[in-house]
């Protein structure tokens, strides 16, 4: 006889759209520099936890960026702690590009609207319905469970996870390993195939800057030492520049999969191997891991100059910049080239790219906790481009993964969504995810 599946109970499931609801109502946008407060949010979180029990400790670096943590002791005290995280402040939006205002929270059409419903307040609400449920049945997962929700992720997170890691590691005593967001949700590469990706890596930040010094002058006159021609050369170049193939462990796990489910014999070691040929032959599966094959760098800023007839003596560039794990050195060799002589450059902001490992108990639990409440899922491995708050837990020798599971319809873009306008998560998405959440906490 099949294991009982012990459910969540029913309140469980008609608090996590109300939770998601009301935390995309309370407005937390971060616009970078320090312009964003997240204490709204964390006190909303911080009574609900309290309400059930569980005791938040409230903590903050400045005023009004708030953080919550809390422990919830399991039943085993010889196995390491979980540490679940998720953070509370969003991207901005505008509300004259949304059909719906997207801090509204409108529950329509079976979906709930608005920012945060998928980056990442449908997280938040998720773990939140999970531990009040628990507190109501009695429930205690087997090992202690760290909660943390955090501010600043959306910019540098100095006052999120950054600040609880260098200040506060205390509340993270016993944690080995934790989950978070980006990961887990449904892919549907074409009609009948559903993947699960569950990150097991992340590409590293390197936010750059750079300078190019020359001759002010005339507008009007010959300048050989010109400034803006400098830069304008160097971002060109980082525009055009083709990274080579790089394949980390995650990536190459990733790869062995997908190719074996769509009946692809292919050896990733082979010298012949063909990075490209086996991504077109993946089709739309191969979107999972196009942006994590090589590093790379994107031109996103340019300021120079006061006026159109002076040449200035200073122009300066950002670029949003990827470095996979062990793909370091070959990025900063890279930039020292593509810059040139005439143009310095800087890290304006810098973390660490990230790899778990792919063939742990803990991912075979993820994994199994996805495939019991859809077994006809295909789960793999992914690294993701971007980065999450587990880059500075990570200093606390936290292992993270990305693990938010939702199962959604197959014309719901979800990636797509991600700082997008008209950000939404299915109702039916946010029930799968307490469930397997659920299931996957009491027994990791």
């Amino acid at each position: 006889m099949a294991e009982e599946v012990r459910e969540p109970d029913a309140t469980a499931l008609d608090e996590v759209v109300t939770f998601t609801s009301e935390l995309i109502r309370i407005d937390t946008t971060n616009r970078g520099g320090g312009d964003c407060r997240e204490r709204p949010a964390a006190e909303y979180v911080a009574e609900r936890l309290a309400a059930a029990g569980i005791e938040p400790t409230l903590l903050e670096r400045t005023t009004g960026r708030t953080n919550v943590v809390a422990r919830i002791p399991g039943t085993d005290p010889t196995v390491p702690a979980l540490l679940v995280h998720g953070h509370l402040d969003v991207v901005p939006a505008d509300p004259a590009e949304w059909a719906v205002h997207p801090f509204s929270g409108e529950v329509r059409d079976g979906l709930v609207w608005g920012r945060g419903a998928v980056d990442m307040k449908n997280m938040d609400a998720m773990v939140l319905a999970v531990v009040r449920s628990w507190a109501r049945q009695g429930v205690r997962p087997r090992r202690d469970v760290v909660l943390a929700y955090t501010a600043d992720e959306e910019d540098s997170a100095a006052d999120g996870s950054g600040f609880l890691a260098e200040r506060h590691p205390a509340l993270f005593e016993g944690c080995t390993e934790g989950i978070s967001e980006s990961g887990a949700f449904s892919f549907h590469p074409e009609p009948g195939t559903t993947l699960y990706p569950i990150a097991a890596g992340e590409r590293g930040t390197a936010w750059l800057k750079l300078t190019a010094h020359g001759r002010a002058g005339h507008g009007s006159k010959v300048n050989t030492a010109n400034a803006v021609t400098r830069l304008a050369a160097a971002v060109a170049r980082i525009g055009a520049h083709t990274w080579p193939v790089r394949l980390t462990a995650t990536v190459r796990a990733a790869l062995t999969e997908l190719a074996a489910l769509y009946g692809i014999e292919v050896d990733t070691h082979a010298p012949d191997f063909d990075m490209d040929l086996l991504l077109d032959k993946l089709g739309p599966a191969a979107a999972l891991v196009a942006p994590t094959v090589r590093n790379s760098a994107n031109p996103t800023m340019l300021d120079a100059g006061y006026k159109v007839n002076v040449i200035p003596g200073t122009a300066v560039a950002y670029v949003d910049g990827r470095m996979l794990p062990g793909g370091e050195e070959e990025f900063t060799e890279t930039m020292d080239r593509l810059t040139g002589p005439d143009v310095r450059w800087e890290f304006h902001h810098r973390e660490v790219p990230l790899e778990a490992p792919v063939d742990s108990p803990t991912f075979a639990k993820l994994r199994a906790a996805v495939e019991r409440f859809d077994p006809d899922g295909h789960v793999l491995p992914f690294t993701m481009s971007g980065g999450t708050d587990a880059k500075q837990f990570s200093r606390l020798g936290i292992t993270g993964y990305g693990f938010s599971p939702l199962k959604l319809p197959p014309d719901l873009d979800y990636a797509a969504l991600f700082h997008g306008v008209d950000e939404r998560v299915p109702v039916d998405a946010l029930h799968f995810g307490v469930r397997v959440l659920d299931h996957y906490l009491k027994s990791a």
